[in-house]
């Protein structure tokens, strides 16, 4: 007999679902397959009769196992045309070792979540922190990388810095010991090499209750952390309850880099041949890994279901979608039609989630919503200011007095082609870009090494570091941040921690310097400016001054129709500049609200400014009729504010 079918119908779900009352039912899917059984602890590891599914319409095979529990490992044994053997469950929620190989685990939704009063921010007013889980902070090393729950210590420091959402580089299973995650296999399941074993709870579930203390809500015990599940979503619970949303980046346009033979590849166990029988996936390859077979109704609906996964029982507030333009370009209208359905899925579940793109070039078609020809993704990576600052910061650090560009800079303040300029989520570092990888010229330093290559502790590294964040935080779009930047990193990150151990963010570091912390300071207080004013996250933009000889970008910001006027000053240059005539879009006092040069040796002494504000005349400049003569200390940024900050 097999595997009993009590407990199956029509809406079983896939995978391994614990049922009321005892046991667990099991459905995969495997349409060439000649037989699959179910094997785990609950059968000492033998495929028996009474474990053999049964086969359904479309290539479904489905049964259930009274002897199965809660925290079982398990998989499935598949015969197929072409070879016999096990695979882990393309659906597993959670991995285990056995015999030093990845099993899947039986885990039931039975987490004890405190955030039900959470809110997604709105969409315009987002800060992105990017960060790697393995690398961010890894206390244990050697012994293990880092771990979910270590990110969890630096959640009240973030939340006061005034990030208010995590961007998670990928958790999805990868085979390899250390990646940045975009080679993934077992996409259900969080990352093994991220989850911390139980006998090294304690000092996690220390500071996970005095957090919890702080915040008014009950203790976990220490059952509560056991596995990768409950570690992911202790992270995304305490995020929420300091305030902070967390997206998953998530790789549907391919998968693996390499596969083991009882991962997703092959999973039906088909003939292998001169064309690729592979149920998931195409012939077609991308970053060492295969393209999925998007023409498939099952294999779109399996990643559909992962994404719709993360949302419902993660509670995962959006989504970085890695290298959509791949995706289109292999599969053509199959893809867009998928990225159609997959939004509309998302939207209809969650509504609020963010959902961006990341495509080459910059489309505004991908914003578009689905009911006017669109793919309907909510934002778009743009790399337009990233590459123009980044190109003056290089210009700014050759020796001399000479021009920068900064029209470049100018041009690209607003993202054209989208609907809204917030659609566009800008950065200035972020994992590409500053991935330490010896030989490869496409990799760039971080934002201290490009100011000041001789000096990237320096003065002039800080004060042109400043600058260039501050035209980030104060232009139009979402800012990203990428782990580290927020106290001047000099060190590009590396994923692998054997080869490049010290490529990672010096934390300790921190407490012995000063400039690192006022750096810190500097971006803390920008961005609580940024959330208190309506204008840096509004559509209002105009461009009021370009000069690239004397290195200075001015520009305004506004709501349109209802004022809120601020009138940004960057400068990149080495000296302070006296009297300098800059129009103003608006007669009257302009409060001088921010001054970066007051964050060196924070309170700097000698702080170069404009007395608390400024008085406009009736004299033209800049082809606005009033104006003011202005201090523009060295390598800054200035706000000037119609309304008093308090």
């Amino acid at each position: 007999m097999p595997a009993s079918q009590q407990h199956i119908t029509p809406e079983t779900k896939m995978g391994a679902h614990l049922v009321p009352g005892g046991g667990v039912t099991f459905r995969v899917w495997a349409p060439t397959a000649k037989a699959v059984y179910v094997r785990g602890d609950f059968s000492n590891w033998r495929g028996r009769e009474a474990t053999r599914l049964k086969r359904y319409e479309g290539g479904y095979w489905a049964g259930y196992v009274p002897e199965a529990r809660e925290g079982d490992r398990y998989e499935y044994a598949v015969v197929g045309r072409g070879s016999v053997g096990p695979k882990r469950d393309p659906y597993s929620r959670e991995l285990r070792l056995r015999r030093n190989k990845r099993k899947s685990v039986i885990r039931g939704d039975d987490y004890a979540w405190h955030d039900a009063d959470f809110r997604t921010p709105a969409w315009h007013e987002l800060v992105l922190y990017q960060l790697h889980v393995g690398t961010f902070d890894a206390p244990a090393w050697p012994q293990r990388q880092g771990a979910f729950l270590d990110v969890v210590r630096h959640l009240p420091r973030l939340q006061q810095l005034g990030i208010n959402a995590l961007l998670l580089l990928p958790v999805h299973g990868v085979p390899t010991m250390f990646s940045m995650g975009y080679n993934p296999v077992d996409y259900f399941a969080p990352e093994l090499n991220y989850v911390v074993p139980d006998a090294a709870l304690g000092p996690y579930l220390e500071e996970i209750n005095r957090q919890l203390a702080e915040l008014g809500r009950p203790p976990m015990q220490k059952h509560m952390l056991s596995g990768g599940m409950r570690q992911l979503k202790t992270l995304i619970n305490l995020a929420h309850l300091h305030r902070l949303a967390v997206l998953f980046d998530v790789v549907y346009n391919h998968a693996g880099g390499n596969f083991d033979r009882e991962s997703l590849y092959f999973f039906d166990r088909q003939r292998r041949g001169n064309h690729n029988r592979s149920l998931y996936f195409t012939d077609q390859g991308w970053a060492g890994g295969l393209v999925f077979a998007l023409w498939k109704r099952e294999v779109r609906q399996y990643l559909i279901d992962n994404a719709q996964f993360f949302l419902r029982e993660y509670h995962v507030d959006g989504f970085r979608f890695d290298e959509v333009s791949v995706l289109l370009q292999q599969t053509g209208h199959t893809g867009w039609q998928f990225c159609r359905d997959l939004n509309d899925t998302l939207h209809n579940r969650k509504p609020e989630a963010f959902r961006l793109s990341e495509h080459w070039p910059v489309s505004g078609a991908l914003t578009r919503p689905t009911g006017e020809g669109g793919a309907g993704f909510s934002g778009t990576v743009h790399q337009g200011l990233r590459d123009s600052v980044r190109k003056v910061l290089t210009q700014a650090s050759y020796p001399g007095s000479h021009a920068v560009d900064l029209d470049s800079v100018a041009r690209e303040l607003r993202a054209d082609g989208l609907r809204h300029h917030w659609q566009a989520v800008q950065c200035l570092e972020n994992h590409d870009v500053v991935f330490f990888e010896p030989g490869n010229p496409d990799r760039a330093p971080r934002l201290p090494v490009l100011a000041d290559p001789n000096d990237p502790s320096g003065w002039y590294a800080r004060s042109r570091c400043r600058a260039a964040m501050g035209l980030l935080l104060t232009a139009p779009g979402i800012p990203q941040l990428f782990m580290g930047q927020e106290v001047l990193e000099t060190r590009n990150w590396s994923d692998n921690l054997i080869l490049h151990a010290h490529h990672r963010v010096d934390w300790q570091g921190v407490a012995f310097d000063r400039h690192r912390r006022d750096f810190a300071k500097f971006l803390g207080d920008l961005l609580h400016l940024r959330r208190q004013h309506a204008a840096f996250t509004a559509e209002g933009l105009r461009v009021i001054a370009v000069h690239n000889q004397d290195r200075v970008l001015a520009y305004y910001r506004f709501v349109p129709g209802m004022g809120h006027e601020k009138l940004v000053v960057i400068s990149f240059n080495h000296r302070s500049q006296y009297d300098y005539r800059l129009g103003f879009p608006v007669p009257g006092h302009w409060h001088e609200v921010f001054n970066s040069d007051v964050y060196d040796h924070y309170v700097n002494p000698w702080c170069q400014g404009n007395g608390g504000g400024v008085q406009t005349e009736p004299i033209r400049s800049n082809g606005l009729l009033q104006s003011a003569r202005i201090t523009i200390p060295a390598n800054s940024v200035l706000v000037f504010s119609r309304e008093p900050v308090i």
